[in-house]
């Protein structure tokens, strides 16, 4: 219930726990840095999961499955690659009590065992393009961790495509990029910025990363999905060719792209508040829940008219429940579906049920509104379709309202109230200014202020003309600037 929130304005790291724990969506695993997913957390990724692999599929994508171990050699092959996860990297050495000839890692992702069979698969440009999506448990041992946010093990989606030409695979990359931001956007209720990462924030491997990037109501960024042009890196790790169409060899061109559980960490952050998780409609495993209000006389009667009310709410297509635990009050129950994150509460009593009526109430704004008994379908159906794209706007106008146009490095520092050690202070949120390029002074800022460049948005990088903010030099880039999770 409420109380067991701690508020964003006292402690927001505890109160996100507090409503990750409290709304029973996951809970700490007995080994250090994971987690358990509850049902009601995994019930929302598996909504999560449907509508992206209903967009994967609409776009040519298959699904398959690669094995979880995978030879160290193989992670060896392609040298950034090994380089930018072997920190990470949990490593078997002992099978059936003895030990193995060569060490296997745990996929903390799975370029290296799937091109090794790309190419037994691969050898003419008429099996070209291959476009495969794994959904699939990965490991990553990080050190410090967060349920959602940043765990160890964690559950994600990779696709892993295959192209003839360079030009088909930048378009790939692209295209699911645009699926990851559509879907944000209309199903998470989630504004994001797309755009290109810089060389020291792209991922291990590739030639260029493409990412979204979400404001969380702290104002710092979070990295919702990322897209890689991976170009023939792996397709030469791995000694890939195929016969082109005029009989050459020429090495494959490839990409790959992710999303994972810490898009439910991203919903919580960007919607929730005191009383607990806000969910969109969309993604809410009930859109609606009928809270019967009776006493002993009045039980049968009232049931029975939320029964009529819950196969007309059904019927209408809108996932519904009825609460009839006997053991909590009213009250109680209303606060726990607010924790819960339920779009919309139907109530009912006696005299509703004398007046042919409901009371019916928001999650998002809170507000209630009498509704005639034959109109609830309609009205929860107008309701919803309303919490979800208000859901939308307000993120949307909390990112807008914390974005700030910088042109020098006292102004970002100035905007994120930075000190020597990086301190954060209450404002901040995404600056957008003018950057060189120049890994030294993106290095230096991030060692002065913990603040980032998050990504160069796609559309704001024609006609560049300035000095970079940071340094002063000719400028190349526009850069969206933020602390990140």
């Amino acid at each position: 219930m409420a109380e067991k929130i701690t508020p964003r304005s006292v402690d927001y790291s505890q109160w996100y726990i507090d409503i990750v724990i409290n709304a029973k969506l996951a809970d700490y695993s007995p080994v250090k840095g994971c987690m358990v997913i509850r049902p009601h957390g995994y019930a929302i990724w598996e909504r999560i999961q449907a509508e992206m692999d209903r967009r994967f599929k609409e776009t040519g994508h298959q699904n398959a499955y690669f094995p979880l171990l995978i030879p160290m050699s193989f992670m060896k092959k392609e040298a950034e690659h090994v380089e930018g996860f072997a920190p990470e990297l949990a490593v078997v050495t002992i099978g059936g009590g003895e030990e193995l000839e060569e060490p296997l890692c745990i996929r903390p992702t799975s370029e290296t065992i799937i091109w090794s069979k790309y190419k037994d698969w691969i050898q003419s440009w008429r099996d070209l393009p291959i476009l495969i999506n794994q959904w699939a448990n990965v490991l990553r041992w990080e050190k410090r961790t967060r349920l959602f946010l940043r765990t160890a093990e964690f559950l994600w989606q990779e696709g892993h495509t295959a192209h003839e030409t360079e030009a088909e695979a930048v378009e790939e990359t692209l295209k699911m990029l645009e699926v990851y931001r559509d879907v944000c956007e209309r199903h998470l209720c989630l504004p994001v910025i797309a755009g290109l990462k810089s060389e020291a924030e792209k991922f291990a491997g590739a030639v260029q990363t493409y990412c979204i990037e979400a404001m969380m109501q702290d104002k710092k960024a979070l990295q919702a999905g990322t897209s890689h042009f991976l170009g023939q890196n792996f397709a030469k790790a791995f000694d890939v060719q195929f016969q082109t169409r005029d009989g050459k060899l020429d090495h494959v061109w490839a990409t790959s792209w992710g999303t994972s559980t810490r898009l439910v960490g991203a919903i919580i952050m960007a919607h929730s508040d005191d009383k607990g998780l806000v969910l969109p409609p969309s993604l809410a495993p009930e859109e609606l829940v009928i809270v019967p209000i009776y006493k002993n006389e009045t039980k049968a009667a009232v049931l029975a008219y939320g029964d009529q009310l819950l196969a007309a709410i059904k019927a209408a297509g809108i996932r519904a429940v009825m609460d009839t635990d006997d053991s909590s009050s009213p009250g109680w129950k209303f606060a726990e579906w607010e924790m819960r994150g339920t779009p919309v509460r139907v109530e009912i009593g006696p005299r509703d049920l004398e007046a042919g009526k409901v009371m019916m109430a928001r999650r998002d704004t809170g507000e209630k509104v009498p509704v005639e008994a034959a109109a609830v379908p309609a009205k929860a159906r107008e309701l919803l379709d309303a919490i979800q794209k208000n859901l939308f706007e307000r993120a949307r106008a909390f990112r807008d309202e914390n974005t700030r146009k910088v042109a020098s490095k006292a102004e970002i520092l100035e905007f994120y109230g930075a000190d020597s050690a990086g301190t954060a202070a209450a404002h901040g949120g995404f600056a957008e200014g003018l950057w060189c390029g120049s890994r030294t002074c993106e290095a230096a800022l991030k060692a002065e202020s913990k603040v980032t460049i998050r990504c160069l948005p796609l559309g704001k990088q024609e006609d560049i003309s300035g000095k970079c903010c940071l340094c002063g030099e000719p400028a190349k880039h526009t850069a969206v600037f933020a602390r990140n999770y």
